[in-house]
């Protein structure tokens, strides 16, 4: 195989649903080829380096190969392979998610009818003050 758009190789290495959501994350310039925006007609090729938004991470990693076709999950890794830096980054920004949820404060239960009255009389009173 020559060559393969990279809205179409997004998609069969399974980082996107579907090639219109890896053609948005392109041209919206999430996706970076190369170091640098890349359109969705771009060819890839096997070396490259690709910048992958995938919900709170970025994943890079360098194309191995070329498919056009989707395949099972498996034969998709078998596309590409993450950076060394990349797997460190996200587990880092994983670990300082898991904190910041862990020291946030949930309430145990909803506000009774009382507590709302006192809450939207506490945010008038804040209204008024600015």
């Amino acid at each position: 195989m020559s060559g393969v758009r990279l809205d179409k190789w997004l998609w069969a290495a399974r980082f996107f649903k579907t090639r219109q959501l890896a053609k948005k994350a392109i041209e919206g310039g999430k996706v970076h080829y190369d170091g640098g925006r890349a359109k969705t007609s771009k060819t890839v090729e096997v070396g490259a380096l690709i910048r992958v938004p995938q919900g709170w991470d970025v994943w890079e990693v360098e194309v191995l190969a070329l498919s056009d076709q989707r395949r099972g999950a498996p034969e998709a890794r078998e596309l590409y392979r993450e950076t060394p830096e990349s797997v460190e980054r996200r587990a880092r920004e994983a670990e300082a998610r898991r904190l910041t949820n862990q020291a946030m404060q949930h309430p145990l239960k909803r506000p009774d009818k009382k507590q709302r009255r006192e809450i939207k009389r506490f945010q008038r009173r804040q209204g008024e003050d600015d």
